[in-house]
């Protein structure tokens, strides 16, 4: 065998390039990310008014400008332990397709971090599990002292959920 040098295939020299911008959050002492370009606001807790008939992740709806805005509790769509809502507990409203058409979710989250922007070459795809066909998770973000679970919002809420 030769000691020549790797060389990058273009494919790898796109995602160096290629960057993400990120609002991080915490769900059960785990930072998590969506794309900002996703989100609408951020809000803080106020107990949505209960929907009959709604999955049990969905936890009522509130009124935004106007807007009937469906509040998913993100911990028990990611099967994560209950959590009592307390001072730092948000809610992030995000842009989600579903049924061909973008539609307003909101998501409660345990607390907000940051805006975070992860160069390419930081972003891997997540684990794939022979029992799953489809992760809820778009990426892994791998930054020298932490990793954040990026989520794909459309499979979590949109046309792929489940």
């Amino acid at each position: 065998m030769s000691d020549l040098p790797e060389v990058p295939s273009p494919a790898n020299e796109h995602d160096k390039k290629r960057s993400a911008q990120l609002l991080t959050f915490f769900l059960d002492g785990q930072e998590y990310g969506v794309d900002i370009l996703r989100v609408q606001e951020i809000r803080g807790w106020s107990a949505p008014m209960p929907i009959p008939g709604a999955p049990s992740y969905i936890k009522g709806v509130i009124n935004i400008r106007g807007d009937v805005v469906p509040i998913a509790d993100l911990r028990e769509r990611l099967c994560l332990p209950a959590f009592e809502h307390g001072a730092t507990t948000a809610v992030v409203v995000l842009r989600v397709r579903y049924k061909n058409r973008d539609r307003i979710m909101g998501v409660v989250v345990d607390a907000m971090s940051d805006v975070t922007t992860v160069p390419g070459e930081a972003l891997k795809p997540p684990p794939t599990f022979h029992d799953s066909s489809e992760s809820l998770a778009k990426e892994i973000a791998t930054l020298e002292d932490k990793m954040i679970t990026i989520l794909d919002v459309d499979c979590v809420f949109g046309d792929q959920a489940a």
